[in-house]
């Protein structure tokens, strides 16, 4: 089944990150999945939201990061044990206990540039694909919490991973990244890119006229495929992201609008996965006679 899904939006503070810890926790917790995180951005924004930067630290100093992965298998040709960098028992809510995180580590921008001077991109590519195949079979979802902006490595997770998802604010810079962001998927058809699962509009100020606004735009634009539950701004999800070391409930972390709009998310994200698997399973329709090849 075709579970992997980067979250990426060419601009930063649209909250993707805070995304990934609500989407992640609430499927895990409300919806009993098997989750794998998969940070990938060097500021490692989403491993301190599920882990404390004591954990983060150690884990950084005993090469067990997504950079150490990729530095074994890129840069040294090594064969190694996915397995080995995904920690169990992160997250600080106590019912999602089925949470998994290949955390990041701020060296990420240094393996870049190592391999755009020893011309390794179809090595990383291959190596990021690999990784996607392995963890498909084993969890019921991958998140693949993407940096800001198009680097090698990004562009890499968008062709390999099954999926892509586009958060987005309802303002006019964050629109006009989405239409960077479609320009850049149209070039290299030939090399492959993720499904569009659809665009989400996050951060929304429903008090906001500009904000209600946006969004007519962005759903009225049926490309964009705009997911019908759209996340308002609240305390509850902008504090989400401070990690605790004593757990807490789901309800006490998402109270009331912050967590129906994620339990509302997630019904409607398995649901369109469930539709593109369906799509994608069923055979292509047979051939008129007036197109067969001669």
């Amino acid at each position: 089944m075709r579970n992997t899904i980067a979250m990426m939006n060419t601009k930063g503070g649209v909250g993707k990150s805070t995304l990934v810890l609500g989407i992640s926790e609430t499927l895990s917790s409300q919806f009993g999945k098997n989750v794998l995180v998969i940070d990938t951005d060097a500021q490692a924004s989403v491993s301190l939201m599920l882990m404390t930067a004591g954990n983060l630290n150690q884990l950084q100093i005993d090469g067990q990061t997504i950079v150490d992965f990729l530095v074994a298998t890129v840069l040294k040709d090594q064969p190694v044990d996915w397995s080995r960098f995904a920690v169990a028992g992160v997250s600080d809510v106590e019912e999602a206990r089925t949470v998994y995180l290949i955390p990041s580590d701020i060296q990420l921008t240094l393996f870049e540039r190592e391999v755009a001077r020893e011309k390794l991109l179809s090595r990383m590519r291959l190596a990021v694909g690999a990784l996607l195949t392995s963890v498909r079979g084993v969890f019921d979802l991958v998140l693949i919490d993407c940096p800001p902006g198009l680097s090698v490595l990004t562009e890499s997770w968008l062709r390999e991973a099954d999926f892509y998802i586009s958060p987005t604010k309802p303002d006019h810079i964050c629109v006009y990244a989405l239409e960077v962001f479609n320009h850049f998927k149209g070039l290299n058809p030939e090399m492959g890119f993720a499904e569009n699962l659809g665009v989400l509009i996050n951060m929304q100020d429903i008090r906001s006229k500009a904000d209600a606004e946006h969004q007519r735009k962005l759903m009225d634009n049926v490309d964009n495929r705009c997911f019908g539950q759209v996340v308002p701004r609240t305390s509850a999800l902008q504090h989400a992201g401070h990690f605790r070391p004593s757990e807490r409930l789901y309800d006490s972390k998402y109270p009331g609008e912050s967590g129906a709009a994620l339990r509302n998310l997630c019904v409607e994200l398995l649901d369109r996965l469930d539709a593109a698997n369906a799509a994608s399973a069923r055979p292509p329709p047979p051939r008129s006679a007036a197109s067969a090849p001669r």
